[in-house]
């Protein structure tokens, strides 16, 4: 088995329009075949958020969910036919617990020396799906005196499961709260956030100032945790 780029070939034959669809535990994929096509390759990634951020760190770059790092990230790759996409009215997976998993579907082309695996670089054979999102709450106490032009902020984020310090930032307005990440000045976490009860160092502002905690990427994370303010 070995993977050719599409674009290496224009008459290779592609996925289109892949769609996910979760209900009750158990993700329906369905595409468009192409032509002549009668087998395919599913892949089932299970996205380690904390893994794949800090090997983008270590490359100097963001990893997108659509990236195999470096080539080396490959999930459990499994032979799908066309009658069996018929039978079943798509591909059916049953999920379980927290996190985000990533679908791609490869044409398949079978070779002398065994199936070549149509790598797409449109995506448009690609796609995520939530197997539930783990809770990740926060709750703000300022805390000033009279006379004083500057307060403190108090910030406590409690996780169900460990979060990634890459998945959260905090904003800072003047004069409200902010309504979303865009909406004041951002700033980063330093550590990663453990399972329970994780206390942040105080922070000084000014006294018209408001903080509030958002997804530093609200389609990346979202798909894996919700963020509840108390």
């Amino acid at each position: 088995m070995r993977f050719m780029n599409a674009d290496a070939d224009p008459s290779a034959p592609r996925i289109r329009k892949l769609t996910l669809a979760v209900d009750e535990g158990r993700c329906t994929l369905r595409w468009l075949w192409p032509e002549q096509l009668e087998a395919v390759y599913v892949e089932r990634l299970e996205l380690n958020l904390m893994n794949t951020d800090r090997v983008g760190e270590e490359h100097g770059s963001v990893v997108d969910y659509g990236d195999h790092v470096g080539g080396s990230t490959q999930g459990k790759l499994k032979l799908y036919t066309r009658e069996e996409y018929k039978a079943n009215n798509g591909y059916v997976d049953r999920m379980t617990g927290f996190g985000a998993i990533q679908y791609t579907v490869y044409a398949c082309q079978m070779h002398e020396d065994g199936p070549v695996l149509i790598r797409q670089q449109d995506e448009d054979n690609q796609g995520i799906a939530s197997a539930g999102k783990a809770d990740i709450r926060f709750a703000i106490r300022y805390k000033s005196g009279f006379f004083q032009k500057r307060k403190t902020v108090l910030i406590t984020v409690t996780a169900e499961v460990p979060v990634p310090k890459e998945a959260l930032c905090y904003v800072r307005k003047q004069g409200g709260v902010p309504l979303n990440k865009d909406d004041g000045t951002v700033y980063p976490f330093v550590s990663d956030f453990v399972p329970g009860k994780n206390e942040m160092p105080p922070v000084e502002v000014a006294k018209d100032d408001y903080i509030r905690l958002f997804f530093t990427d609200g389609p990346k994370y979202g798909a894996a945790y919700r963020l509840i303010s108390d």
